[in-house]
């Protein structure tokens, strides 16, 4: 067996009991998200998807053509001030949000890597069983074979010994 760090006493005691670590991190995270997690999530995902990006290109382009094309009321004349204010809104809004999400998607990977190392170094003892046994398994049929060796070479050498004998001594009685 695998020789195990300082400290892994916990997955010693797993691996001895077989207790099985293996398990889907995303679902069970997915149980523990709040509200704002949830809502900090679907923003991101929104926000940051190619949908998003071309619908917020053709309104701002929209907006910006009938600000400078308009021939009536400019309710937002060029430097199109309002427009500048809304968007620097959504972002101190949309920002803070996007940030949110991505702090937790790095935690939940952190606890993922984890786990993994968790599954893996319950694994490593395994493998190393397991080739251990496939190694016997192969050694048995060569000792098998060798033993049978043993066997026709000690028959070989009596039927020979028998034969050279043999012939000596029929010569010996004529």
């Amino acid at each position: 067996m695998a020789k195990l760090e300082a400290g892994d006493g916990r997955l010693e005691d797993k691996v001895l009991r077989r207790v099985i670590v293996a398990c889907n991190l995303s679902l069970e995270n997915d149980k523990r998200l709040s509200m704002g997690d949830k809502v900090a999530d679907r923003v991101a995902e929104t926000v940051g998807s190619w949908r998003c990006t071309i619908i917020q290109s053709v309104a701002l382009g929209i907006w910006i053509a009938l600000n400078a094309l308009a021939w009536i009321q400019h309710w937002d004349p060029y430097p199109f001030i309002l427009l500048n204010l809304a968007l620097s809104i959504q972002a101190a809004y949309s920002a803070p949000i996007i940030m949110m999400s991505q702090k937790r998607m790095a935690a939940k990977d952190r606890l993922a890597a984890e786990h993994d190392y968790e599954v893996n170094r319950n694994a490593e003892p395994e493998i190393e069983n397991l080739h251990a046994k496939v190694d016997a398994l192969r050694r048995a049929p060569w000792e098998e074979l060798s033993e049978l060796q043993r066997r026709q070479i000690d028959l070989l050498e009596r039927i020979t010994g028998r034969r050279n004998t043999e012939p000596a001594v029929a010569n010996q009685s004529a």
